[in-house]
Parts: C-alpha cells; structure tokens; sequence
C-alpha cells in the first residue's frame, strides 16, 4: 500500500476516489496511523498537523484509538497528541467520552472538549461528566463548560441519579454537583435547595471571615450596620439569599453573565455580596460597571450619594496600582462630605476629618509652605480609620449577622449563574 497516493486521494474533488482512500485507510489503521505519527519528525508548528489530523478523521475511530495508545507509550508529544485529538467526528463520540472518564487530568479535559465541540449528548459523557465532578478537586475546566452547556438536556437525568437508591454515594454526590455546575444552586430540588440553605446557616456562626486584598487593586463600599438595609435598593440588588463569606467572595468575583432582556437584548447581569456586621460596619464587594454606572469618577460620586441617602452614611473606596489610581470617598444624606483622589498628585474635597494626620500639624513642617489638606492618608489607611480595613478583617474581627448574595437585575435568580461556590 502506498500511502502517499491514499493520502492524496483524500485531497480529490473525486467523492468517490476520497470514499474509497479513506476505506482503505481505516482497513489498514494500525499500519497507517502509526506511519503517519512516525512522518511528524521534528514538527514545530501545529499548523503542520493539518495534514495528518485530516488523515486520522477520515479514519475515524480506529485512527483515535492507535492515536491514543501512541500517547500514552509516549510515542506523540503531549502538544502534538492534545491538537491530533480534535480532528474527529461524531463516530468518536464513544471515544471522547471515554477519554474524559480518564484518570490523567489533561486527558480527560481533552475529552470533555471533543464532547464540547461536537455537543455530544449521551449517557457515557453524563456518567464521566459526573465522575469527574464527583470529588471537588482538580474538576477539568472543560467538564464545566460540558456541563453548562447540556444542562437543561442532562437535568432529569441528573435528578433521578441523585434520588436513585441503588447508585453509590459518590454517583448522588456527582449527580448533586454537576446540577449546580450545570445550573447553580436553582438547579437542586426542593430537598437539596433546604439541605444546602441548612448547611449555610450551620456554617455561618463559626466562620472565620476573610475579604478580598486590596494588593495591587480592589475596590468596596461601606456602610453603617444598623442601616444596611437600604443598599439593595439603592444598588438596585435583587433576590437576596443568605451566605457564608467565602461563598460572598467567590460570587462577587466570578464572571457577568449575559442574559435575555426585557427588550430582548442581551441583558449583563453580576453578584454583589454584603458581608455580616463587622466592627459595626457592612462592606459591599461586586462587579464595578454594574454597581457604577457611567463616567468612572461621576459614577463613583454618584453611586456613593445615592447609598448614603438610603443609609444615612456611606464610603467608596477605590486603588489601582497600575493605573496609579487611590480614591476614597465619604458621603452623607446624599452629599460628599470628604474625598481624597490620587493619580499622581492628590486633590482633596472638603473639610479633613477628625482623624486625618495632615502634614500642616507635623512640627517638622512650615504650615506656609504646605497645602492645608497635604499628608492626609490614602485609601489602605483611611479606611481603618473611617470603617474596616478588608485586609485586618479575621479571627478578631467582631462579626453580627451573616452576609447577604443577590444579583444586580429582577427576574434572573442565582440559577442563572453556573459553578459550585465554597460554601
């Protein structure tokens, strides 16, 4: 057989001629797959491959196995094997499947991507998809994305297995959370939704909370405990639900999604966290272009007046390193008070408060050389002085009430946004 000619044959504008070449090439796989990994030589670019990938899909399945037990003797490079493996089609779905069951991480990712890329839906990726988010740990990113994607097809399925009495735990445990990867938390039922809310509340009283680090950037709001109740509707937040910190953080973090709007245009939706009562004070954490909307700095202005006419007081806080940016800002009954702004040199607004250590008071200074507000503190000192500091927030920290998660548009639940968060 010469395989040169065969694999011209599959460049023809003949269907036949490229019929019969790719017969006879699945006819002679193992003779042919590993000719053709062995004519890779020292290929650098994966743009090469393109030759060979369009040989092993017109093989179909026989071509995947001898590619995949080529990999695993070490015959193919790693780089080489995980582009090789994405020329076939669905008569590998029953392959892609079984890769994804794999034990080898990349492998399995590898295979969850074919599922991906050809929208495979079938009990053998259900079963490896639920495997594989079954133990918490080292979930492959693609397994995710796989389930996220079949949801809505897979949820029944995934229900009745979390309710069969004749799987193993681990199986319920998988169904469980592939639901909540596929669809969040609203994907559970009714028993597993109470279970999950039980295991919140068990948790919040004992947890030690920690706040994200302003280090190189980050940005909050903080308002007095006692009259938190207005930032939701100042924010315009919605559906709120009792977390735990951790989980607060999580969400507020994780990407916007982009939803179906009133209007039918996608509509950008994020999370926002309130956390429990700490030091008498409640810090807001979310997604910046949906808390503040506008001009950056009009924005910010705005948001924090708005927050302090429901709250009575409230402060923005703002730093990026990168862009030399460090703002904060103190507002009350709808009106700035005091804002410091930086990027470069400062400005200041307003009249300095009792706290602020200027440069005018130091004995070192000549009060008629200096500028009345100069040497007043940035955001990471100021805000211990005018409420919390996110980074001393732990063990010691006196903490009332939990933390609240809601989302920043009416009529889109916590379903909408996939992934388990650590409770």
């Amino acid at each position: 057989m010469k395989i040169e000619s065969l694999l011209e044959d599959l460049d023809s504008d003949d269907a036949a001629r490229v019929e019969a070449a790719a017969a006879r090439l699945a006819e002679e796989a193992d003779t042919v797959v590993p000719m053709l990994l062995q004519r890779l030589g020292d290929v650098q670019r994966a743009a090469d491959l393109q030759p060979t990938m369009r040989a092993l899909r017109h093989i179909g399945p026989p071509a995947f196995d001898a590619l995949l037990a080529a990999w695993r003797r070490k015959e193919v490079r790693d780089w080489e094997a995980s582009r090789l493996i994405k020329a076939f089609d669905k008569r590998c779905a029953d392959q892609y499947a079984a890769l994804a069951a794999d034990p080898n991480h990349g492998m399995s990712d590898d295979g969850f991507q074919g599922l991906l890329r050809l929208r495979v839906e079938s009990e053998a990726g259900l079963r490896a998809l639920v495997d594989k988010v079954a133990g918490g740990h080292f979930v492959p990113y693609k397994a995710r994305d796989y389930a996220r994607l079949l949801h809505d097809s897979f949820r029944p399925r995934l229900r009745s297995l979390r309710r069969d009495p004749a799987v193993s735990p681990r199986v319920r445990r998988g169904a469980m959370a592939a639901l909540v990867e596929g669809g969040g938390i609203d994907a559970l039922d009714d028993r597993d939704q109470a279970a999950v809310e039980r295991l919140i509340r068990v948790k919040i009283p004992d947890e030690i909370p920690s706040l994200p680090s302003s280090a190189l950037s980050g940005w909050w709001m903080a308002v007095p405990g006692a009259s938190y109740e207005g930032v939701f509707e100042a924010l315009g937040l919605h559906d709120r639900r009792p977390v735990t910190v951790a989980a607060g953080v999580q969400a507020s973090e994780s990407r916007e999604i982009d939803v179906p709007g009133p209007d039918g245009a996608d509509l950008t939706v994020g999370r926002a966290f309130v956390t429990p009562e700490l030091n008498g004070w409640r810090l807001i954490f979310g997604p910046f272009d949906l808390l503040v909307v506008g001009d950056p700095w009009e924005g910010m202005i705005e948001t924090v007046e708005r927050l302090s006419v429901h709250c009575g007081h409230a402060q923005f806080f703002f730093l990026d390193d990168a862009g030399g940016s460090d703002v904060w800002i103190v507002a009350e009954n709808g009106r700035v008070i005091r804002q410091y702004a930086a990027e470069g040199e400062p400005e200041w607004e307003g009249d300095p408060l009792p706290w602020e250590t200027l440069e005018a008071d130091g004995s070192y200074s000549d009060p008629d050389d200096s500028p009345s507000n100069a040497g007043t503190m940035g955001a990471r000192s100021a805000c211990a002085y005018l409420s919390v500091d996110p980074d001393a927030v732990g063990p010691d920290t006196e903490v009332r009430g939990h933390g609240w998660l809601a989302v920043t548009a009416p009529g889109v639940g916590h379903g909408a946004f996939p992934g388990r968060l650590s409770i």
